[in-house]
């Protein structure tokens, strides 16, 4: 047996042999598992003949801009580069880079990452959107078609889904997260992660995927991007860490910290965090990557002095990748010669490092997420488009449709109006890949199309979205009053939403408003389509215009999505992730408080004055968790316990009969909320716990049956115990958080 490199290059070589041979018998290539001999073999081989600077190379991503990216790749001193680069042709760019290390001395493969958020070249809704769809087997199929495009471009890991609760709408990036629960957050993560990484991560479809942030950024202090973070033991432990530990049990491939602090602690360095609860107690073994440029906003954050304080401080916590700062190279080596970082250490988080990429498939072939043929196949085809169209239409929430305005006659003059309506870039949203704007079908086009006969629809823009410019509204009322319906489109664009983009104000923004009342002042049938990636105040809108469609930012299919539910094709069947507030000085507002000692009761004026209440707005949400309209409608039965017990280690199951009482088919997603009556800590009104998808025709019922078992009633008691506690529960079943249709059931704890 040849040692040192000339035996890694055996190695190599016959990898790349047995390659061949499969392909030969038309076999793919079969990597074994993490806990395979062969992988633990190779890496050990590996590892044994990598210097302290190619180790630390392998715990280093630096982006396509540094100058010195082309040398270190071919040194064998970088791990990775990013691979998603909006206006590059990324399968050349990947292929060139990975030629590059294939010259390096050891033959380590690059992996190449990016936000493949909602699609790579094929653009679907964005994630609030998707958890908008209550559907997520739908939902893994969008990030599994994200994932087969990206990947026969070369990228094979996506810092991708975001698992934050976001219950401040003024917060940008809530577009990234599933809404403000962690029930539906974590359904909707879980779904999002058998997308990317499938049940075989060598699979050349399949990529890795990374929840972050982990964890809290969903609380910055005033909705403000990278602001402060506190939080109490029984939010960290209850609501912001559930989604993570579900996405680690579930085999998630990477973690990302926060970029921020949580308790005056940044992430980035919080030991107890990464290695503590991470590592040690939920027994995480994948990869700690950290956000971009992280690790040397530590000295801004105040908490180290140098750039080796930051490192050190990093490492010791846990963080096995620098992203982008290069600082793990600059800095680790002298740290491990000064005694400083044990070697061993650097050995463990690389030996992370091989085992991910052996399990990619790298090793047995570094070019497999690299295929032109299969690209050209699924980008853009028909097959994604489809579902683009499908996955926008399910996400759309029906707010608002007094007369039955909804859905429109196709044999109406409609006047198209608002900033958005002829909006390509604003369907796409932030972190939207290489999604193009000549991809997308505005949704001005996809009305034309659906009405079919071009003179009986008008277009004109009326105002910009930010601008103070009113001189097109008068030409706005005109077409109006010439029409018969008129359709607003209105809402925020991409320079509103997302990364960095947080809002003081939620409500319509640039001059909108004015628009919108000038055109109601007409007299006509009003229709607002909502372009946004948040909740927005609308109070105003929601009791003046005739029907509200919020079609959130809903990617290349906008147009027909649109056209689809306005004019009837399909049935509006989304409902909300987050609460739709009536006013900005109502957040953070969602459905699972707490109750007070002096509720607000409108039916005891003697004593209101003393209750939790504004004197200016109702307490009461514009629109709450779990809303959403249909052109049909629904009655439900009676809920049915066949129990009025759970017991430790029993199942109760819950039943309800549900009813399409109207005259079309539609899709009703049936809810079931938990309230525990009597608890040590002040419990939340209502918790989801469940939650199904119904497709009914007219006329037609189903019954529909959830399993409640002991652990959904678990919370956080205290001194680090998560447990559940005896007594009586509520069980609310309906179609929101507001369902009043309830049964008791007694949990007894530690009988059988």
């Amino acid at each position: 047996m040849k040692t040192g490199r000339d035996g890694i290059r055996l190695l190599v070589m016959l990898l790349a042999i047995f390659t061949c041979v499969s392909v030969a018998i038309a076999k793919p290539v079969s990597v074994p598992p993490q806990s395979g001999r062969a992988m633990h073999a190779f890496v050990d081989h590996l590892l044994a003949r990598m210097t302290l600077q190619e180790k630390v190379g392998q715990l280093s991503i630096l982006g396509r801009g540094h100058k010195g990216l082309k040398k270190l790749i071919r040194e064998g001193l970088l791990g990775g580069t990013n691979g998603v680069l909006p206006g590059v042709d990324v399968l050349a760019y990947t292929r060139r880079m990975q030629k590059l290390a294939m010259q390096s001395p050891l033959k380590i493969p690059l992996w190449f990452m990016g936000d493949v958020n909602h699609g790579f070249r094929t653009i679907f809704p964005v994630p609030l959107a998707l958890a908008a769809t209550w559907n997520p087997a739908l939902v893994e199929q969008v990030q599994h078609a994200a994932a087969t495009e990206a990947t026969a471009a070369g990228v094979d890991w996506t810092l991708t889904p975001m698992v934050d609760i976001g219950r401040d709408p003024r917060w940008g990036r809530v577009v990234e997260g599933a809404g403000e629960d962690p029930y539906l957050d974590t359904v909707m993560g879980l779904a999002q992660l058998r997308g990317f990484q499938g049940d075989d991560l060598a699979a050349s479809d399949t990529m890795l995927a990374t929840a972050k942030h982990f964890v809290g950024y969903g609380a910055v202090q005033a909705g403000r991007d990278y602001n402060s973070v506190y939080l109490p033991q029984i939010l960290l432990r209850d609501v912001y860490l559930p989604p993570f530990h579900a996405m680690v049990n579930a085999g998630v491939a990477a973690v990302m910290p926060s970029l921020t602090t949580l308790n005056g602690v940044p992430a980035t360095a919080d030991r107890g965090l990464l290695t503590g609860i991470l590592r040690k107690r939920w027994g995480y073994r994948g990869l700690i990557v950290s956000d971009y440029d992280a690790i040397p906003e530590l000295q801004t954050h105040e908490v180290a002095a140098t750039p080796a304080d930051a490192v050190r401080l990093a490492f010791d916590a846990g963080v096995d990748i620098d992203l982008h700062s290069g600082l793990y190279l600059a800095q680790l080596p002298q740290l491990v010669r000064r005694g400083v970082v044990p070697m061993s250490r650097i050995d463990a988080a690389v030996r992370r490092v091989l085992d991910a990429k052996y399990r990619l498939g790298l090793f047995a072939n570094p070019f497999r997420y690299d295929n032109a043929q299969r690209q050209k196949q699924v980008t853009l085809s028909p097959q994604h488009l489809a579902l683009a169209r499908k996955a926008a239409r399910e996400s759309m929430v029906l707010l608002r449709n007094v007369h039955h305005t909804l859905p429109l006659s196709r044999h109406l003059r409609i006047a198209v109006i608002g900033p958005l309506a002829d909006a390509r870039k604003a369907m796409l949203g932030q972190m939207s890949a290489e999604g193009e704007p000549q991809d997308v079908v505005p949704i001005l086009d996809g009305i034309r199309r659906a009405v079919g006969d071009a003179a009986r629809v008008s277009y004109v823009r009326g105002v910009g979205v930010t601008s103070d410019d009113l001189s097109g509204v008068p030409a706005a009322v005109r077409m109006a009053k010439a029409a018969d319906v008129a359709v607003l489109v209105l809402g925020e664009n991409q320079s509103l939403i997302g990364e960095g983009h947080s809002r003081s104000h939620i409500g319509l923004p640039g001059r909108q408003m004015e628009l919108a009342r000038a055109i109601v002042a007409t007299g006509k049938p009003v229709v607002v389509v909502l372009i946004n990636g948040r909740p927005l105040t609308i109070p105003w809108l929601s009791t003046h215009v005739d029907a509200i469609l919020d079609a959130w930012v809903p990617g290349d299919e906008a147009g027909p999505a649109v056209a689809d539910l306005l004019f009837g094709t399909d049935d509006p069947s989304g409902k909300l992730p987050m609460t739709f507030p009536r006013d900005v000085g109502q957040v953070p507002i969602y459905y699972a408080h707490l109750e007070t000692g002096r509720p607000y009761n409108p039916a005891t004026r003697l004593t209101r004055h003393y209750t939790t209440h504004y004197v200016d707005v109702p307490n009461s949400p514009l629109y709450p968790f779990g809303y959403g309209l249909s052109y049909t409608s629904f009655a439900f039965g009676p809920v049915c316990l066949d129990s009025d017990r759970l017991r430790t280690g029993g199942t109760l199951h819950v039943s309800v009969r549900v009813s399409n009482t109207g005259k079309r088919r539609g899709a009703e997603v049936v809810q079931l909320y938990v309230h525990d009556e009597v608890a040590s800590i002040s419990p939340p009104v209502r918790l989801l716990k469940g939650f199904r998808r119904v497709s009914l025709n007219p006329g037609q019922s189903k019954t529909v049956r959830f399993t409640l078992v002991p652990a959904d009633l678990a919370f956080y008691l205290g001194h680090g115990v998560v447990g559940t506690q005896s007594g009586t529960y509520l069980v609310y079943v309906g179609g929101d958080s507001m369902a009043t249709d309830s049964a008791h059931f007694l949990f007894q704890e530690g009988t059988k």
